[in-house]
């Protein structure tokens, strides 16, 4: 019989964070500041923004975790974090006031986890769209997000940060120092306003701080990244050709993207632009460039003809914040129904996670994650999270992550209930 494996104490409170660790999160943010000398830009309603209020911060890099630290210091804080940051540090992490989640999942304790937070007169701090952004521009928000801020009752105030994806962007994370970088503290709704204002027009207002392009900013303020390795990794965001249409055929190196398929190339130049070698330049833009993927994928979830087909992957659980258990290899599939991965364990005991389309209106995603495994997609249940990694296969995970919006809008205009914009 098998041994039960612990799960991750998902209800346990929150921890205010202790008084002698408090100091050293400001130290630990500060060589950042040294480095790339953010410039802050309070604005008016921030001066005297005192505990308890909703901090609501954009995603670009673990940077925006020390700006913010540095902004609310010293008053003491408590972070959202997904369950794989908290792998082999559980005790420090709770120490510094961190809430455990697991991404894109319905999870009610955490409210109660933040209405914790605000009767201790803190700070809860809290990145909804719940991962990196993949091209430096706003992922979509949880419209549920409205809600929980009229329920708490208290200020919500925005941190967007600029500089960070174009400084170290998820596909590649090398550091390019750039300086300055900058970001935005806002207050954005007050008690009266929450009282007085609806669930959307509060989303709306949301969606309207959110607003961000790292790549415009980089454009707009000239700062040139001389990084000599700069594109490597874009084609795992710029999966298809916009000059042939053929997926999972760009390449990256250096500082140029190529199409093994037509043989189309371009650079990326110093001020994060795309130039054509040769003939027109489709996208200068990036984010252009994967919003045009995104056209795609919606054409072919509409069409009907959105499908992975069924792919050979390595299957790992991460139940408890000890580590990583390869449950086994299996398949995977992405369609009209959702996500559907099974296989079979090492004991020779079947498993299955089915998550149909109205369960997730986003997907979470990463590159090469711990420089290990390759890509892969986490799908997440209340009680567990499993690294998906297909092989042996063509695919992009970010194909998969726009598909599983589309999918759910397609879901919601298919019920009368249509999402409004920026919100899922």
């Amino acid at each position: 019989m098998k041994k039960p494996v612990p799960r991750f104490d998902m209800v346990r409170d929150p921890i205010r964070t202790r008084w002698y660790l408090k100091p050293l999160t400001k130290l630990l943010s500060w060589p950042d500041m040294v480095i790339h000398k953010p410039i802050i830009n309070r604005h008016p309603g921030t001066e005297n923004l005192k505990p308890p209020y909703i901090l609501l911060c954009n995603h670009n890099a673990f940077m925006d975790f020390k700006v913010a630290t540095q902004i609310i210091y010293p008053n003491k804080a408590n972070y959202v974090v997904a369950i794989d940051g908290f792998i082999g540090r559980e005790w420090l992490l709770r120490s510094v006031g961190c809430i455990c989640t697991r991404k894109f999942t319905s999870d009610t304790v955490l409210v109660r986890q933040i209405r914790k937070v605000l009767d201790n007169r803190d700070i809860a701090v809290i990145y909804p769209e719940a991962r990196y952004s993949l091209c430096g521009t706003t992922a979509v928000l949880p419209a549920s997000l409205g809600k929980l801020c009229k329920l708490m009752k208290v200020p919500v105030a925005t941190l967007i940060c600029h500089g960070h994806h174009v400084n170290s962007p998820f596909w590649n994370l090398h550091d390019r120092r750039v300086k300055p970088t900058e970001a935005d503290f806002s207050l954005i709704l007050t008690p009266d306003e929450l009282e007085s204002l609806s669930v959307d027009e509060i989303n709306d207002r949301i969606v309207e701080a959110f607003q961000y392009d790292d790549f415009a900013w980089q454009k707009q303020r000239g700062i040139r990244t001389p990084y000599e390795k700069r594109a490597e990794g874009l084609q795992k965001v710029l999966y298809q050709c916009p000059h042939c249409g053929t997926e999972y055929k760009i390449r990256a190196g250096g500082t140029h993207l190529w199409c093994d398929h037509c043989g189309k190339e371009w650079e990326m130049t110093e001020l994060g632009e795309l130039r054509a070698l040769e003939g027109e330049t489709e996208f200068s833009h990036i984010p252009d460039w994967y919003e045009w993927e995104r056209s795609n994928v919606r054409k072919e979830v509409r069409e009907g003809r959105y499908s992975t087909g069924e792919l050979p992957v390595h299957v790992y659980s991460l139940p408890n914040a000890l580590k990583f258990i390869k449950l086994g290899d299996g398949k995977m599939v992405h369609d009209g129904n959702g996500f559907r991965v099974w296989g079979t364990d090492f004991d020779g005991d079947p498993f299955e996670m089915v998550l149909p389309v109205p369960s997730l209106y986003s997907c979470h995603i990463e590159y090469e994650y711990l420089g290990k495994w390759g890509d892969c997609v986490d799908l997440n249940t209340l009680q567990d999270t499993w690294y998906t990694y297909p092989y042996d296969c063509d695919f992009a995970v970010t194909k998969m992550a726009l598909a599983t919006e589309e999918l759910y809008y397609f879901y919601r205009e298919s019920i009368g209930k249509p999402c409004r914009p920026g919100l899922a």
